[in-house]
């Protein structure tokens, strides 16, 4: 048995409420990283905790990276106890994901918060992420599956800049914080029943000159109240 911990303390400093301060680093729960693996050093699992944003994906990519390198046969990741994660860390587990792929090991999300859930749900990515895959991986005989799974990991490589994009936007033109930024387009995306990388597409269009369609622009513009990014 091996065990390794990482602990990265502090981050973003935002009100709690809406984004708008910077909070105290001492409110703000570390992330921190558990890699255990099997006496074979078979399959890995990495048990993450606290919150994963900008600050703090970094070094959630270098152990999952790490493990994978560990392990002859994949990782398991167990995100039971995030408490916040946004597209940033939806990106760490998408690259980690393709990187798994090419080295024909799994990768899989086999416990997530109802956080970590709602954000897969809402960028397509949750069967991805957490199916299993021990079935499908490459060589083992199931070309159609493995086609298939292929497909679902690129678009979903290919929608994450779409919405790290919008966020941009949103950042820029409102004078907000990422989080802040990040809120509004859950906030709107739930609101409208609209699927957050279309959203951000449509949220693209806006550069060149387009209006934003409503209702689309009416909960755009209520999220922004919501979240403080709008005077009263």
């Amino acid at each position: 048995m091996s065990d390794q911990t990482t602990t990265l303390p502090g981050g973003p400093e935002v009100c709690t409420d809406c984004g708008a301060e910077r909070r105290p680093v001492s409110h703000i729960p570390p992330l921190s990283l558990t890699v255990h693996a099997d006496v074979h050093c078979r399959q890995t699992l990495v048990t993450a905790s606290g919150e994963i944003d900008l600050d703090s994906s970094p070094a959630l990519g270098q152990v999952l990276r790490d493990a994978l390198d560990v392990s002859s046969e994949g990782v398991d990741v167990d995100l039971a106890d995030i408490g916040f994660c946004d597209c940033s860390g939806l990106n760490v587990l998408l690259h980690v994901r393709e990187r798994a792929r090419e080295a024909a090991k799994s990768f899989t999300v086999r416990v997530t918060s109802p956080v970590v859930l709602r954000l897969l749900e809402l960028t397509d990515t949750a069967d991805v992420l957490t199916g299993s895959d021990t079935a499908h991986l490459p060589g083992r005989g199931d070309t159609e599956g493995i086609q298939t799974e292929n497909d679902q990991l690129r678009r979903a490589m290919q929608t994450r800049p779409a919405i790290d994009i919008a966020r941009g936007i949103l950042m820029a033109s409102y004078t907000i914080s990422a989080e802040q930024a990040w809120s509004v387009l859950v906030s709107t995306s739930q609101h409208s029943n609209t699927k957050l990388h279309l959203l951000a597409e449509t949220l693209m269009n806006t550069v060149h000159g387009e209006n934003l369609p409503e209702p689309l622009a009416t909960h755009l513009a209520q999220a922004l109240q919501e979240h403080g990014c709008l005077p009263h």
